[in-house]
């Protein structure tokens, strides 16, 4: 990887330079930041504190206002919880790319519901800094525990591929078969109130909308 002095001393011999070189970077890592900051509902006191910067200055960087060194990039990266390389992961990522996920490879991730016994694997991996939306492959057997307290931003979908379960939103519970799906507001309280025949799978996919701060 380039170094960021490598980049601005690019950007500055050539005209134009604003729609490939340190502009175009600036912005796209602000919108990067922004996001994730926004996504773990952080306010810019509380991660600049942790990056030890100021709040004027992550907001500049915010806006693309600004260049930073990478010891910064890298202390805010921290202060979010990702790696430096994370902030750069999708820069000149084409609009439109797809992205195909074979049969079996979806990633299992770590979900509130693991401890539970239930197994979460990743259908799609977010192409940009803002996630849009998350769609689970979720598994739960005999050793499953319920779970009826998850709560989380947004809208999710479920549908049912294998099994049967009643399930809860709220205080309404829900008798799903095969077939059946369901959607709902994140926001209230819901999550598998019985599981009646096991092995359970179901598709969950959970839409983020884009409020403004």
């Amino acid at each position: 990887m380039k170094s960021r002095k490598d980049v601005r001393a690019r950007g500055s011999k050539k005209k134009g330079a604003g729609r490939t070189g340190e502009r175009s970077l600036d912005a796209f890592l602000g919108r990067a930041i922004h996001e994730l900051r926004r996504h773990d509902h952080l306010t810019i006191a509380e991660v600049a504190q942790q990056a030890g910067i100021s709040r004027g200055m992550l907001s500049k960087i915010e806006n693309g206002q600004v260049s930073c060194s990478l010891d910064t990039l890298n202390k805010i990266a921290g202060a979010l919880g990702v790696s430096l390389s994370h902030l750069f992961r999708y820069y000149d990522v084409p609009a439109g790319s797809a992205q195909l996920v074979r049969s079996g490879a979806g990633m299992e991730v770590v979900r509130r519901g693991t401890r539970r016994g239930h197994t979460y694997h990743l259908l799609a991996y977010d192409q940009g800094p803002q996630t849009l939306f998350e769609p689970f492959l979720v598994t739960m057997d005999d050793a499953s525990e319920v779970y009826p307290a998850f709560e989380h931003p947004g809208t999710e979908f479920i549908y049912v591929l294998k099994g049967k379960i009643q399930y809860r939103h709220g205080s309404e519970l829900y008798l799903l078969n095969p077939g059946d799906s369901l959607s709902f507001r994140g926001e209230v309280p819901h999550g598998p109130a019985k599981l009646i025949k096991t092995p359970i799978m179901m598709l969950s996919v959970i839409m983020y909308g884009g409020n403004p701060d």
